[in-house]
């Protein structure tokens, strides 16, 4: 089984995460959900990050906001793909600091970056990236698309019927 780690730097963050969990349980992928800051448990990170593919994840989602390290040292300490969620916290000038700091990646540490506080988004890619090697999660991925696609349609015909 497939399973996603969501982490984020700490609790406040966990709204905005939760949409990332809530899609992935949706697809039926197990989720490990962890809190790990970059600036107040950077051992804890360390670890996380060196040893999350031992533990059969698969993809790693991590939401940040602020300055938004967690995302980009994940990713340089782990072989796994990381999918980086920049979050309008407190702290944060607007979410740009969070956006910047996660997209703005050095060459050979990539980071996949969703928008500001797009943590379904980035369930969803977790999910694609799974189902580039699970046809069972490639046929679900496909249905939602499909959905995706029905609701417009019903939309379409609500207006026309208005």
């Amino acid at each position: 089984m497939s399973k996603v780690a969501v982490i984020m730097g700490s609790t406040s963050d966990l709204p905005v995460m939760q949409e990332a969990i809530d899609i992935l349980k949706g697809f039926d992928i197990e989720v490990e959900v962890d809190i790990v800051s970059a600036h107040r448990t950077p051992e804890k990170l360390f670890e996380f990050g060196k040893n999350a593919h031992t533990r059969g994840i698969n993809v790693i989602v991590a939401g940040a906001g602020g300055a938004a390290h967690l995302p980009g040292m994940v990713a340089s300490l782990s072989p796994l793909p990381v999918i980086g969620v920049p979050v309008k916290s407190s702290n944060s000038i607007d979410g740009w600091d969070s956006v910047l700091s996660i997209l703005q990646m050095p060459g050979g540490v990539p980071v996949a970056t969703v928008a500001l506080n797009g943590a379904k988004n980035a369930g969803i890619l977790a999910a694609q990236i799974i189902a580039a090697t699970d046809k069972c999660m490639l046929d679900k991925i496909l249905a939602y698309k499909e959905g995706l696609k029905m609701k417009v349609i019903e939309g379409a015909k609500s207006l026309e019927n208005s």
